[in-house]
């Protein structure tokens, strides 16, 4: 899997997941009336789900925000060391989604 359909498929389930935690943070809102032993072991168990979902995305957060951060240092690092190289680079990406952008347009 490449790296930007990895970002992608990290998005969605960070909104999956964040979908997920609203849902049931409503549904345990809505139940908050209710009664009886099953539906407070219920709650708590939810409630734990909730919290341990919680905590693992924050981490994933923290740990994507890092790895961005170090790659734009080393990106920043690598154009300062080598500026003539990333232009470079540059112009050659260009030329590419250039190519690619004309020829979906010839296509139609």
């Amino acid at each position: 899997m490449n790296q930007p359909t990895m970002e992608v498929t990290r998005e969605k389930l960070v909104e999956d997941l964040n979908s997920v935690v609203a849902e049931t943070e409503k549904l345990l809102k809505d139940t908050a009336s209710a009664s009886g032993e099953k539906v407070a072991a219920w709650r708590a168990d939810v409630e734990r789900s909730l919290r341990s979902s919680k905590e693992r995305l924050a981490a994933l957060e923290h740990t994507a925000i890092e790895r961005a951060r170090a790659t734009a240092r080393a990106t920043d690092a690598y154009v300062h060391d080598k500026p003539w190289q990333a232009i470079g680079i540059t112009a050659g990406v260009g030329v590419l989604v250039g190519l690619a952008v004309g020829m979906m347009l010839n296509r139609r």
